[in-house]
């Protein structure tokens, strides 16, 4: 009985007991074997660090039970892409190690990075449903990013958040530049907690006004991160950063109850009833607990549904249309607005929109940006307004600069616009005194 438990504890240090793949502690120990021999007859070793995307949707939707067996599969195709003198290791998650041994440059480590993203991008299936998934690769050359096992599985991880940043389903080898990045990521990370602890994040709100009335009927939740030392942090660092940590869904969950708040805070001062809209990240919109939260949301804060506009990007509701449509539908029974943001920018698959229970149509500003002068821009403009009136869904335009912008929309017969030429995004305060200006 002893020898046995002896045995099974073994087994239990050297093997992953999912996949039945090395353990971190056996991946460690043959690292450091490849990386010897490597040293001793002047070859090369690689580590290439494999992170699934998307895997995380693919568990939360069809249970940890058959996201286990995918792993399986997964881990299949590792082990018959690489050779028998090659190791193929599970640090933990959806994240994989493969160690390289005795290669002859970076150029092998490549082909088989490579093979690997096709591979592993290939229809899955699984309980007669096909899936699909893709990777993440970073890649470590020892001796060139060292001879050292930390470091060079450090290495490897940060090359693969590189080609995580560069839209997935890529890979990229280590350079100096990347650890200087990482280093710059990671205490951009650490600012970023303490923001959220010591309530550095704000909430500002960007009008939206009503063509017919001249006035203001919407405003929109923009997050803001004023910092005392550095003042306002551009959005466009510190929100990528939100989404890769997590972060985004505790920060998504207080923007929505602040916003609701105040709008419903409007309206208990006498001012005419408007709906926010909060912009919904990916990450949020990948939540389990999604439609909860905002119940919970309008519950606490009081505000009716139909005064709030959860605004989606067409990019990630195109991701998985069957979660896209039956989220939506339940917001829309629950009486929350939808509108899809950016539309035109992404798949612009029109014969999916009529399938999306959304109320609004909001364009980018990058398609206004050269109308009504550029012919390109202004055709884009009028076909994308044409299909939402269609289609019976109220346009908002956004990016509106200059007067003539503003006329070119009118002329569209587009029902809101925002931007600079009306406001900028301000305070709840300097929103209330807006209102009670006009």
């Amino acid at each position: 009985m002893i020898e046995k438990a002896r045995k099974l504890e073994q087994h239990l240090a050297y093997q992953d007991t999912l996949t039945s793949l090395p353990s971190p502690q056996l991946f460690y120990d043959r690292l450091e074997q490849a990386l010897i021999h490597a040293k001793r007859y002047s070859k090369c070793a690689a580590v290439l660090f494999v992170d699934l995307d998307g895997f995380k949707r693919i568990n939360d939707n069809n249970g940890h039970a058959a996201g286990d067996r995918f792993l399986q599969l997964v881990v299949e195709r590792l082990k018959n892409t690489v050779r028998e003198s090659d190791s193929v290791a599970r640090l933990g998650g959806d994240k994989f190690t493969v160690i390289l041994h005795g290669i002859k440059c970076a150029e092998d480590a490549a082909r088989v990075a490579q093979t690997i993203l096709k591979r592993l991008a290939e229809p899955y299936v699984l309980d007669s449903q096909n899936f699909f998934i893709t990777a993440s690769i970073g890649v470590s050359i020892s001796p060139f990013d060292g001879d050292e096992c930390e470091a060079m599985i450090k290495k490897a991880d940060v090359a693969m958040y590189r080609a995580k940043a560069r839209g997935k389903n890529d890979y990229q080898f280590f350079n100096a530049d990347l650890d200087s990045k990482a280093v710059e990521h990671m205490s951009m990370e650490d600012h970023l907690r303490k923001a959220i602890k010591q309530n550095q994040l704000r909430v500002f709100y960007q009008p939206q006004v009503n063509f017919k009335t001249g006035k203001v009927t919407g405003i929109e939740a923009l997050l803001r991160w004023e910092h005392p030392d550095w003042g306002l942090v551009s959005p466009e660092k510190f929100i990528p950063l939100a989404e890769d940590t997590g972060l985004i869904v505790p920060i998504g969950e207080w923007v929505l109850q602040t916003a609701c708040r105040r709008n419903k805070a409007l309206q208990e001062v006498g001012f005419e009833s408007m709906p926010v809209a909060i912009n919904l990240s990916a990450r949020q919109f990948r939540e389990k607990n999604l439609t909860e939260t905002i119940a919970k949301a309008l519950q606490k804060t009081g505000l009716s549904a139909r005064y709030l506009r959860l605004e989606i990007t067409e990019t990630y509701a195109m991701q998985d249309l069957e979660y896209t449509i039956s989220t939506l539908k339940t917001l829309r029974k629950m009486g929350v607005q939808i509108a899809l943001d950016d539309f035109g920018t992404g798949y612009s698959s029109l014969s999916y929109l009529k399938q999306f229970p959304v109320s609004h149509l909001k364009i980018d500003r990058s398609f206004l940006r050269g109308a009504p002068e550029n012919a390109y821009d202004s055709a884009l403009m009028e076909a994308i307004v044409n299909v939402g009136h269609k289609l019976d869904l109220t346009i908002v335009v956004e990016g509106v600069e200059t007067q003539n912008q503003s006329n070119y929309c009118k002329s569209l017969n587009v029902e809101y616009v925002q931007g600079f030429l009306y406001s900028k995004p301000i305070t709840s305060d300097a929103v209330e005194r807006l209102i009670k200006e006009q």
